[in-house]
């Protein structure tokens, strides 16, 4: 059933003159996401304005439900920009994907199996460095990714200056200064989610050097074993690559056979 569409308003009176944010064409769509072009993850820090990035793109009405399983919140919501409806899932606020908690196992399945189209990583501009572990973790995983700079009135309050084009350059993924609670780049975030869904920016993300020869030789042969066991398996060498390295819930999942379930759930929701 389609949605009920309504003009977003905007965030306020400054942001009402802007001809960026009238040119934006965002529309809220309403709690039903039966259809959409699109699923964006929306990833990040605690603390990073996260949930205030979700707000201001989805609007009041939004769907809540539980993870497949677990006890963990799920919050869902939508947009419709540049003709295309997107489905927003707003993960829970983790510091890395190594899945020490039950919040960066569900932030990490989803990026790694769900597969969204995009992965907006949502970062305190003002404590960048603290955050970067995250948005890192989030590029060995997808190249599919922006970076959306937020608290910008907050870093230049504290006298902090970031070059955004430096930034982009440096990590090969597109970023976008914000500060969505007075909606301050938000058009720009919306204009930049939108060319990396449809394919029309291409990121090239910064990644760890190549591995030494011995570690690349059982990475091969266990990312064949993966493939093998589970066809069409998302990320293998990524997952081969926590295999190697100790995960505990990954391997509990590749011995009682569940891991190839994991793809199906993630991609279930997404």
């Amino acid at each position: 059933m389609k949605a009920e569409s309504e003009s977003v308003s905007a965030p306020n009176e400054a942001c009402a003159q802007c001809s960026v944010w009238r040119s934006a064409n965002l529309k809220k769509l309403g709690v039903s996401m039966d259809q959409w072009d699109f699923v964006v993850a929306l990833a990040g820090n605690p603390n990073t304005g996260k949930s205030t990035v979700f707000n201001a793109l989805t609007g009041l009405r939004q769907h809540t439900g539980n993870w497949p399983g677990k006890t963990v919140t799920r919050a869902e919501g939508g947009f419709a920009f540049g003709g295309k409806r997107y489905k927003l899932v707003d993960l829970p606020g983790t510091y890395s994907l190594l899945s020490t908690s039950l919040d960066e196992e569900i932030a990490r399945d989803f990026i790694l199996f769900g597969q969204p189209d995009v992965t907006v990583v949502v970062a305190d501009a003002a404590r960048l460095e603290r955050n970067l572990n995250l948005v890192l973790q989030v590029l060995e995983i997808t190249d599919r990714v922006v970076l959306c700079l937020n608290l910008m009135d907050e870093a230049r309050r504290h006298g902090v200056k970031v070059d955004d084009r430096q930034l982009a350059r440096d990590l090969g993924v597109p970023v976008v200064p914000t500060t969505a609670r007075a909606g301050e780049g938000l058009p720009e975030l919306l204009q930049v989610i939108d060319d990396v869904a449809g394919g029309r920016v291409k990121s090239r993300p910064h990644r760890l050097a190549d591995e030494p020869p011995a570690l690349k030789a059982a990475l091969n042969d266990l990312v064949a074993q993966l493939e093998r066991a589970h066809p069409g398996l998302p990320n293998a060498r990524w997952v081969a690559m926590r295999l190697l390295g100790g995960d505990e819930t990954l391997t509990s999942a590749l011995r009682d056979g569940t891991l190839g379930q994991l793809a199906q759930t993630e991609g279930a929701i997404a």
